[in-house]
């Protein structure tokens, strides 16, 4: 850990309001996207943002050096998502239900030989039910075993395992599509 994080860190400790809001703009960008692609809306993403940042500064004084601070805080930020997506899991079953059924359309198009660029992934991640999406973020991006999103999520393995196969097989179709869309201008 560089000098400037740890002098920010130790200011934080001390509840000094100058190290808080360096601590909060060398942050805030990588942690608001990961609260937005874990949240159904902006306002949700904005909920949960401010939430963990609380709780990062609640319990900074836990942080004791050791391993990565990057690592912490971004435990700190999914696990506060995570907790705000079982809140509402309810609600969010039933605008899963729609897409439960989704149709796989059959395409020529390889996506292997396409490039993205990463707002075009990330905008298509977006568009994924918020259980598949928050399913593949874990274990796509975050690196969790569907074992640990069951725990995580409250859910059963196989349902994690589901939704992540599902999840993938929209997103596949949805680049295909938006290949189609490319490869036409």
């Amino acid at each position: 850990m560089d000098k400037t994080l740890k002098e920010i860190i130790e200011g934080c400790k001390k509840n000094k309001l100058k190290y808080q809001k360096m601590l909060y703009n060398l942050y805030k960008d990588k942690m608001f996207a990961i609260c937005l692609r874990y949240a159904k809306t902006e306002e949700e993403a904005e909920d949960v943002f401010q939430d963990a940042f609380v709780k990062v500064f609640k319990n900074i004084e836990q942080f004791n050096n050791k391993g990565s601070f990057d690592g912490w805080i971004r435990r700190i930020f999914v696990n506060t998502a995570i907790t705000n997506y079982r809140l509402n899991k309810k609600r969010y079953y039933s605008d899963e239900l729609e897409v439960a059924d989704y149709k796989k359309q059959s395409s020529y198009w390889d996506l292997e030989e396409i490039e993205f660029t990463m707002e075009e992934l990330l905008n298509v991640i977006k568009e994924l039910p918020l259980g598949y999406r928050t399913v593949f973020n874990l274990y796509a991006i975050e690196g969790y075993k569907h074992k640990e999103i069951a725990e995580m999520l409250d859910i059963d393995i196989n349902t994690s395992k589901s939704q992540y196969s599902r999840a993938k097989k929209i997103l596949q179709e949805k680049l295909k599509q938006l290949a189609k869309i490319r490869i036409k201008k």
